[in-house]
């Protein structure tokens, strides 16, 4: 929206403005699917925008506030993965659904955000916490809402109540995570999509509940 979007000079965008902007993180993340980070120029990122290197710095200080940008935005749609567990039943079939769903929809996730994800592994990895902060802003939603779904069963009895619930809900989350960003590797293995999402549910399904979901 007009007004929300400043330049570097603290300058408030207008319409124009924001349309080059987004155009340029657009191109940035179409880049970035194809090309190794640190490869990706400024002059090269304006020029596929059709515009200048001045304009792109008006805009960001460099590539790096660029994709710090486009990783701030995708952790915000990450942070709604929560929503795949909150409030959620993990008794019988409805357990069995909501294990299914939540693979989908790391899998689904990943897939989509592939070449910023890499981006923020490798920026966490090297200890920027800058991208180790986005990271978490993805991974701590859905896990503290796992936390409280294990709780609910340890609650019931219908979970061990000496097994820590978040050290299970933050273990299957990274589970899942690592797995999602590793989709190509099973393709090179001869693992299927549709062979991957199944055995994904039965392990978080498994490890919520402890007993193998129901059919």
């Amino acid at each position: 929206m007009t007004g929300h979007v400043r330049t570097v000079d603290g300058r408030v965008a207008g319409r124009r403005g924001q349309a080059t902007r987004q155009k340029l993180l657009d191109c940035l993340s179409d880049m970035l699917s194809s090309s190794p980070y640190r490869d990706v120029k400024v002059i090269d990122v304006a020029r596929r925008a059709g515009t200048s290197p001045a304009t792109f710095y008006q805009y960001f200080p460099d590539v790096e506030g660029a994709v710090l940008e486009l990783a701030d935005t995708m952790a915000k749609e990450g942070s709604a993965l929560d929503e795949l567990v909150a409030g959620r039943s993990w008794a019988g079939r409805a357990g069995a659904r909501t294990a299914e769903e939540l693979v989908d929809g790391f899998l689904a996730f990943w897939r989509r955000h592939d070449a910023i994800l890499r981006v923020v592994d490798l920026g966490a990895a090297e200890g920027d916490k800058r991208f180790y902060k986005i990271r978490m802003k993805i991974l701590t939603s859905v896990t503290s809402s796992l936390t409280e779904s294990i709780e609910e069963l340890q609650a019931k009895g219908r979970v061990d109540k000496d097994v820590s619930a978040a050290a299970l809900a933050g273990s299957l989350v990274t589970m899942l995570a690592s797995v999602a960003g590793h989709q190509k590797g099973f393709q090179s293995w001869g693992v299927k999509q549709a062979q991957l999402k199944p055995s994904l549910a039965l392990l978080v399904h498994l490890g919520v509940t402890g007993r193998k979901p129901t059919r």
